[in-house]
């Protein structure tokens, strides 16, 4: 179903129904708050459990005997060295290494892996990667589900009273729980969670059942974007663009060391190339003196009022208590505590380079 405000979640009705304000975001009418307001959204979040609908994002099954050779080729990843459930943040890349989008990629079977893409680029995704797929011996099955995430310290709780057991199921790793279901314990929030991609009758009374719990509540984009900001997790379109790589990006660490250096991937040379010379800037956490937030696009300067880099991401971050910002800086002035001014319509507000995360990430990795 789509209209002039772009296409519609298929749980619509029950975000109406919740008193949802909606606005578009990657080609999707989305729920941005509810009555709580973004900013108990938020806090709610971190202390019992958001659930988010996040069905404008996409899942791929890839399937066949070239599945590890095709994703192997496609993202800087070895598809073959992932256990079975195992899960892998990784990216598409163009020639010139620059990230076309980031991705969850988790192995099902010896040949059967399933790709979570974002929304705004699901449908150039599809058409990369079924492109790419011609010359493998491959299946790309673009699924048709409702995709939930449950996040926060009592979702694995509030999972277990609605029936949904996730005991053994340990972070970025993910498991078929039933017929044409998927749930990856993984998220985008810093906290533990869990992310589930089920049909929508499934989903109607999986979404009932949690909502029985007072511990769950809906979450809007809104607070979505906050969380993120805090646990310092990027958003393509703003953080990472075509227009960087993941050494800029600060995200080589989800590049094995081997693929690295000998990977066949695309942009596998352009990478190699950059991280030779070193990038010339890096993305970086930004802590604005104040309340005032500093927003995307804003220019950095340093003390001397020359150049010094750009906010790609930036709000007030609840649980930090102080508002958030990632942005991109010329290397040298990448250490944490380097003293640097936002533009924010004319005023120069103070901003200090900053560790990432703003608070810290509560996986459960064992």
């Amino acid at each position: 179903m789509t209209g002039d405000d772009g296409k519609h979640l298929p749980l619509e009705d029950l975000h109406l129904a919740a008193g949802a304000r909606f606005g578009a975001f990657a080609g999707w009418s989305m729920p941005l708050t509810y009555p709580a307001g973004v900013m108990k959204e938020h806090l709610h979040s971190r202390e019992h459990a958001g659930l988010f609908d996040i069905s404008h994002m996409k899942l791929f099954e890839v399937s066949g005997p070239g599945a590890v050779a095709l994703l192997d080729r496609a993202c800087p990843l070895d598809a073959g060295a992932l256990e079975i459930s195992q899960s892998k943040y990784t990216f598409f890349l163009d020639d010139h290494a620059g990230i076309l989008d980031d991705l969850i990629v988790t192995r099902l079977g010896d040949a059967r892996f399933m790709v979570v893409a974002n929304a705004g680029n699901a449908a150039a995704d599809e058409k990369h990667i079924r492109a790419l797929a011609a010359d493998f011996d491959v299946k790309v099955d673009a699924l048709d589900r409702v995709f939930l995430a449950i996040q926060g310290p009592d979702a694995w709780a509030i999972l277990s009273r609605a029936g949904i057991e996730t005991g053994t199921l340990l972070f970025m790793h993910g498991v078929e729980p039933r017929e044409n279901w998927f749930m990856s314990r993984s998220g985008y929030t810093g906290e533990d969670g869990f992310e589930i991609g089920l049909p929508e009758a499934d989903a109607r009374d999986l979404v009932a059942r949690l909502l029985q719990d007072e511990r769950a509540q809906w979450i809007g984009l809104a607070a979505r974007d906050s969380l993120r900001l805090e646990a310092g997790l990027c958003l393509h379109g703003q953080d990472i663009t075509p227009q960087t790589d993941p050494a800029s990006a600060g995200l080589m660490w989800a590049i094995p060391k081997e693929v690295r250096a000998a990977g066949r991937f695309i942009g596998a040379d352009a990478l190699r190339a950059i991280v030779e010379k070193g990038p010339a800037q890096k993305r970086v956490g930004l802590k604005p003196e104040g309340r005032q937030p500093v927003r995307a696009g804003a220019v950095l300067v340093d003390a001397d009022g020359r150049p010094a880099g750009h906010v790609t991401s930036g709000g007030f971050g609840p649980s930090a208590a102080h508002p958030v910002a990632m942005g991109y800086v010329i290397t040298a002035l990448a250490k944490p505590g380097t003293k640097l001014f936002a533009d924010v319509r004319g005023t120069k507000i103070p901003v200090d380079v900053a560790s990432l995360p703003f608070t810290p990430h509560r996986y459960r990795k064992g």
